[in-house]
């Protein structure tokens, strides 16, 4: 017999920690900005969206401030039925773990692991991974750890379900001024409070659409330590913008911001440098290790944390003595490594809604529109006898989606219009029939930069993208994007894609974001993978067929 309703709520949550939202109903715009700090959306078909509870993003709401009882609230209150008693004491239990094992400085021991209770350290020091990193006990509810191992036993202790609060402090670093020059402009309410939600925190990941201003968070930062800060970014023309927008927004000159890329080698007190170079290995060995050691940092700020590299996680375990702010539109990873995220860079402390600040202004509005095609006869047959590895590729790139490119440059004719794609081929393909330029991994960061003012200034109105413009690229009256193909299922990538278009227009435009999506094919399997994460911030997808452009 089924339950009774409790009322007409758009929530039905299940005692396996899966939460189903009902779109259609009047209040799931409430409901689904109420769940996001502590639930995952997992799927985000028409009617009812999938979120999961899930213990990681528990306790990032924990770090950020919200506690059991915001939980326990959000639940009961739009909820349909009543809530499963046992997984509300589940969401509580698990909620108060974290911070009840915490890392301490202590006078005459150094690093110390402090728990609440003897059988909790107990069950720790147990572990065979984590007793060769501790020392013999101080007391009951006390061990030692080695300093070395401060990284890789909060890795361990999140694995175990014992997310540790690291209260063992930071180096100052070696001092330098920065301030903030707020010349004709100040920083926003939210980025004052992400600000301050980090510092007060240590280190941690603050989370902000694309457009809504990270780096003048990381610029507010680095004035709150005063002290020698690197930077670590995707790719070169990243770096530049990072350095642009620091001399323009700080009192930093150019020759105190140095550059470390394929390009340069240049140290200074404040460093930008890309993944790719601090990950490249000679003879075995990560020659920018030096990078690390050269100054006594402060700060180490690391741009689309959601990128991080693997090796950078094993560096980010060395630096715990150093502040580390993570900043990021979507904490998501593909390869599911947001909990050394979590561990090794520091919790979630600051989040921002992305319908909030669109409502407020600050980033633009935009509709999102998945255009339908459909394979001819012979690419039909060619997908049905491919194998599943070239499936992808062959609907990704089918013929019907340049007619849909077509149409829509028509449609949005003098529009600054971003053509973005994952396969090169296509994407020449498209360069040479709209005689727009190309920008792809192999351009060089001259062209590359070049491309991106002429499209910034207006000279042209139509640029054709790589996934190298996935990232930290302002390009701010962007103001329509044509996505033809992604990297499989990604949903970081969406989100990156439509934050192209996000930063507020000088008209007041909104923003259109299409993907073109062939339809009975895998293509369409993975775009309703990669539009999860925006349909958790609240974007829906309008579905229309190409016949009806």
């Amino acid at each position: 017999m089924s339950p009774m309703p409790l009322g007409d709520g758009p929530l039905i949550v299940q005692s396996d920690k899966t939460v189903l939202l009902d779109v259609a109903h009047a209040e799931a715009g409430a409901a689904r900005a109420a769940l996001a700090p502590f639930a995952e959306l997992e799927r985000a078909p028409e009617h009812v969206h999938t979120y999961r509870i899930t213990p990681l993003a528990l306790w990032n709401a924990r770090a950020a401030g919200f506690d059991a009882e915001q939980a326990v609230d959000v639940l009961e209150r739009y909820s349909r039925f009543p809530v499963p008693q046992a997984l509300l004491i589940d969401v509580a239990e698990t909620m108060a773990r974290y911070g009840r094992v915490r890392l301490l400085k202590h006078p005459a021991h150094g690093l110390i692991l402090e728990a609440d209770e003897a059988a909790i350290l107990t069950e720790i020091t147990r572990n065979k991974k984590i007793a060769p990193m501790v020392g013999t006990l101080i007391d009951a509810t006390t061990v030692p750890v080695h300093p070395s191992e401060r990284g890789r036993i909060k890795q361990e202790l999140t694995k175990l379900g014992w997310p540790v609060d690291d209260r063992a402090g930071y180096v100052d670093g070696e001092s330098h001024p920065i301030q903030l020059n707020h010349d004709g402009w100040e920083l926003r309410d939210y980025q004052q409070y992400a600000t301050e939600s980090f510092w007060e925190g240590g280190s941690g990941v603050v989370v902000l659409p694309c457009g809504a201003g990270k780096t003048i968070v990381g610029a507010a930062s680095m004035a709150q330590a005063q002290t020698t800060t690197l930077i670590l970014v995707t790719n070169t023309v990243a770096g530049r913008q990072w350095r642009d927008e620091l001399l323009r927004r700080t009192t930093l000159t150019s020759d105190e911001i140095g550059e470390y890329s394929g390009e340069r080698k240049e140290i200074r007190p404040v460093t930008i440098a890309t993944y790719q170079v601090v990950t490249r290995k000679t003879k075995g060995e990560y020659k920018a290790l030096e990078l690390f050691d050269s100054r006594d940092w402060g700060l180490i700020i690391y741009d689309e944390v959601h990128l991080l590299p693997a090796p950078v996680f094993r560096m980010a375990a060395d630096l715990q003595s150093r502040r580390r702010l993570g900043l990021t539109a979507t904490l998501v990873r593909e390869d599911g490594r947001e909990d050394d995220v979590f561990s090794l860079i520091g919790p979630k402390r600051y989040d921002a809604p992305w319908k909030e600040l669109e409502m407020a202004g600050y980033i633009a509005t935009a509709e999102c529109v998945e255009v339908r095609t459909t394979l001819t006869d012979d690419e039909r047959m060619m997908y049905a006898t491919a194998e599943t590895r070239e499936r992808y590729r062959l609907a990704a790139c089918s013929e019907g989606k340049l007619g849909v490119v077509d149409k829509l440059l028509a449609r949005h004719a003098g529009q600054q219009t971003l053509i973005i794609g994952a396969f090169i081929e296509q994407l020449e393909d498209i360069a040479a029939r709209t005689g727009a330029p190309l920008v792809s991994g192999t351009t060089s960061t001259k062209k590359r930069e070049e491309a991106f003012d002429a499209f910034r200034n207006g000279d042209i109105a139509t640029l054709v993208v790589s996934k190298v413009a996935n990232f930290s690229i302002d390009l701010p009256e962007a103001a329509v994007g044509i996505q033809v193909s992604g990297t499989f299922g990604s949903r970081q990538e969406e989100a990156q894609r439509l934050g192209r278009l996000l930063r507020p227009k000088a008209d007041g435009a909104e923003a259109l974001f299409y993907t073109v999506v062939a339809r009975d094919t895998l293509d369409a399997e993975y775009a309703q993978h990669r539009q999860r994460f925006l349909a958790e911030q609240g974007y829906a997808y309008r579905l229309v067929d190409a016949a009806d452009l």
